[in-house]
């Protein structure tokens, strides 16, 4: 991706990794932007990898802006059997070129890699999916490990919108208070972050992930009746 200048960022599990929440995944999850250009670069690269299309739809820019992912299994020597996933619209994110302006670059020996910003990714994690959310767990407890001694307000406000490990949360919530006050209309469950409600928060907090998984099936739902149409049209092309 890196060599033919495709524009995308790393996402899934293979950017957990780098964010310290260890996720094993042998498939390469991409966010890109649905431009002509990029997605001429994008061709280009998954041809060097020998992928094919799996399933529908296919690679446009008009599935891509609907919200679809792209899938491709790679059989060129090296990745054989690696899948790659693309998509360009992820429910609760903001435009692509918005999510490439707050990326996380990470620079290694061989090579660059550009992330979803960690708060971007925890948002893609929040779906209906029951393994997704002990990493979205994961991801905010290692980030919050990482940086609770010397914390910027950004990265405390992040862990009072986003912890959902009751302990911690109210470990946060105790020690800014202020901020805390501040930011309960948009995460209203603050109110309960004290040692004596911890049993009320740790309700409240299935709650919101119910809610969540709720809302990502309501997403998911017109997207999913039109990948049946397109795989009830592909099979009459193929006359079966």
């Amino acid at each position: 991706m890196q060599r033919h200048q495709v524009q995308a960022l790393l996402m899934g599990g293979q950017a957990c990794i780098f964010y310290g929440a260890a996720e094993f995944s042998r498939d390469t999850d991409l966010a890109i932007l649905a431009s002509a250009d990029n997605l001429a670069r994008l061709n280009s690269a998954l041809a060097e990898l020998q992928a094919q299309l799996i399933a529908v739809p296919v690679l446009s820019i008009e599935f891509l802006e609907r919200g679809h992912g792209v899938h491709f299994r790679c059989q060129a020597e090296g990745v054989v059997g690696m899948r790659v996933d693309v998509m360009s619209v992820l429910r609760g994110l903001p435009p692509f070129p918005q999510i490439w302006s707050r990326r996380t670059t990470v620079t290694g020996p061989d090579a660059t890699f550009e992330l979803m910003a960690l708060p971007d990714l925890v948002t893609a994690k929040k779906t209906q999916r029951d393994k997704d959310w002990p990493m979205v767990r994961r991801l905010i407890e290692a980030n919050y490990f990482q940086n609770r001694a010397t914390p910027t307000e950004t990265q405390v406000r992040f862990w009072l919108l986003e912890l959902r490990t009751p302990p911690l949360l109210i470990e946060v919530a105790q020690a800014n208070e202020s901020l805390r006050r501040s930011i309960e209309r948009e995460r209203p469950l603050l109110a309960l972050a004290e040692p004596a409600r911890e049993h009320d928060l740790a309700e409240a907090l299935l709650a919101e992930e119910r809610l969540e998984r709720e809302r990502d099936r309501i997403y998911w739902l017109p997207l999913k009746a039109e990948l049946e149409q397109l795989r009830h049209a592909r099979r009459g092309g193929d006359g079966q």
